[in-house]
């Protein structure tokens, strides 16, 4: 294996490659390889809570500023799908321009465009400004995990890499509970106003932390064609999947725009073997680790991030809690995330990740299935049983695949592998989303209505009956004011329990999709490359 030389940009000898074992340590806090991974876990925390606090809030969105069920979904998939499309560059980005800048930068325009999500007062702005999160998202998420590989010796990576993942589980898994107390106790704006002081913390710890790296053989170009086509195909696919139940799953329209990805996916996957630098550089996918990783990362993803959708819903709309509450009610899933990911990255250093991962899609393809069970009058207990084992099922998922990815991929491109896990695991939660909210809407639009004719309940016309599907596809039973109590009584029931048969049919995908991902699990292996990280600093 070739060893890789690393450029330090900010320390004597600006521009000339410095070998790994022949680097000075750094003087003072700058270039510290654990106050490295301070600094950027701040950072990265705010990405990561947002992928799942949101999720708490939409319910109180949803009733603040009218939305409808796609213009929630629209809220999570807007952001998931901008970190998807624009990782995998961003990550480039920071190998051309240096880790350290691009870190900061995301995180000055996440935290400003999150304060201004804060002050929107209409659905449409509070989606565009969720896209510029993920824009920005995407420039800090790769450069973090660039910066630790470039900053801490190969002996001490996968303990880096381990942490690093469970800050982002944990994070994950916490954001409805942080959600709950917030949109409680404050409103639904807090959830975006908690983002800015802590991008302030953010960048006065970088800017005074960080010391940048770069490899020497960085990409030097950008494949603006292969940017373009990648975003198109990503668009298309979800832009079909979200729309499908209006349209119809055998509609010209969604067939014309699934036909239109497969065909962009296609001419990206051509382009990338003629360009000189590529986006991609599909040599990676020659890795069978590599390309498991990046699979298992998206069937994790749409399968937790999908199916977590529902479950807010379920909580506050069908069993009436507070959004507290139903984050209290996730306390097991944050708590077995937290407990399980260092145990887990103490099992993986010693053991590898291929059973471990394995071990944990099937926990989550079980917990799903638990999931799928639930009724409207299903107890604590048992949730907190399925709760529990999801989070324990996707600790190893989250701590391993980092290290099969990012660790099985050359240095120099460091930043792009790591845009590649979490554009993986983005697509995979915008997959999730409009995948199991297509499931959703479909299985809501045949069952209700005739559940609704078997209540005895008044006939709807089409377009009521539209507007009731609407609200039944978020937990809401469509009474109108001035109900009789005994009709309005009838009509909670009928829409509760065809909410419940949707989530239910949706857990049923989430737990085949994951049962899938314990197969490409057993594909997987610890990294070989990870020596090529040692790089400055002292630990």
């Amino acid at each position: 294996m070739t060893s890789q030389t690393t450029i330090d940009t900010t320390g004597p000898g600006d521009g000339i490659p410095v070998a790994p074992s022949e680097q000075q340590p750094s003087k003072g806090l700058r270039g510290h390889p654990w106050f490295t991974l301070i600094t950027v876990a701040v950072g990265v925390m705010m990405v990561a809570l947002d992928g799942t606090i949101v999720a708490i809030a939409n319910p109180e969105i949803q009733k603040d500023l009218g939305a409808s069920f796609a213009d929630v979904q629209w809220i999570t998939n807007g952001y998931f799908l901008a970190l998807a499309v624009t990782l995998i560059t961003a990550g480039k980005l920071g190998d051309r321009f240096g880790h350290r800048q691009t870190f900061l930068v995301g995180v000055v325009g996440f935290a400003l465009a999150s304060g201004i999500i804060g002050l929107s007062d209409s659905i449409p702005m509070v989606v565009t400004f969720r896209v510029f999160q993920g824009l920005f998202g995407a420039l800090l998420m790769p450069a973090a995990l660039g910066l630790l590989r470039a900053t801490f010796p190969a002996e001490k990576l996968n303990m880096a890499l381990g942490i690093w993942g469970m800050v982002i589980g944990a994070s994950t898994a916490g954001g409805p509970i942080l959600g709950g107390v917030l949109v409680e106790h404050v409103n639904w704006q807090s959830v975006f106003f908690i983002n800015v002081p802590v991008g302030i913390l953010a960048v006065a710890l970088g800017a005074w932390m960080l010391l940048d790296h770069r490899a020497e053989n960085a990409p030097r170009s950008f494949d603006i064609l292969g940017i373009a086509l990648l975003s198109a195909a990503m668009f298309c696919l979800v832009w079909a999947l979200i729309k499908a139940p209006d349209w119809g799953w055998g509609g010209g329209m969604t067939w014309a725009f699934l036909g239109a990805s497969v065909l962009g996916f296609a001419l990206f996957a051509l382009w990338e073997t003629k360009v000189k630098e590529p986006l991609i550089p599909l040599g990676l996918f020659r890795s069978v680790p590599v390309s498991a990783g990046v699979l298992l990362m998206i069937l994790m993803a749409i399968a937790f991030m999908g199916g977590l959708f529902f479950v807010t819903f379920y909580l506050q709309n069908v069993h009436g809690m507070t959004p507290i509450d139903a984050g209290l009610h996730l306390l097991p899933l944050t708590g077995m995330m937290i407990v399980g990911s260092p145990l887990a990255g103490v099992l993986i250093t010693k053991a590898g990740p291929r059973v471990p991962l394995a071990g944990g899609m099937a926990l989550t393809a079980i917990a799903m299935y638990g999931m799928s069970t639930l009724d409207t009058d299903t107890g604590s207990a048992v949730m907190s049983l399925w709760f529990a084992l999801l989070g324990l099922g996707l600790a190893p998922v989250m701590v391993g695949a980092t290290e099969v990815i990012v660790g099985n991929s050359p240095m120099e491109l460091s930043g792009v592998a790591g845009g590649l896990q979490q554009a993986a695991m983005q697509i995979g939660g915008s997959l999730g989303t409009a995948v199991l909210g297509a499931v959703m809407a479909s299985k809501v639009g045949s069952d209700l209505p005739g559940n609704w004719k078997e209540a005895g309940l008044p006939p709807l016309t089409e377009a009521q009956l539209d507007q009731a599907s609407e609200a039944v596809q978020v937990g809401m039973a469509p009474v109108a004011k001035g109900t009789p109590e005994e009709i309005a009584a009838k009509i909670t029931e009928v829409a509760h329990d065809t909410f419940i048969s949707g989530m239910g049919l949706a857990s049923l995908v989430a737990a085949g999709v994951a049962g899938v991902a314990v197969l490409v699990a057993f594909l997987t292996k610890r990294g070989e490359n990870a020596e090529a990280g040692a790089g400055v600093g002292h630990i």
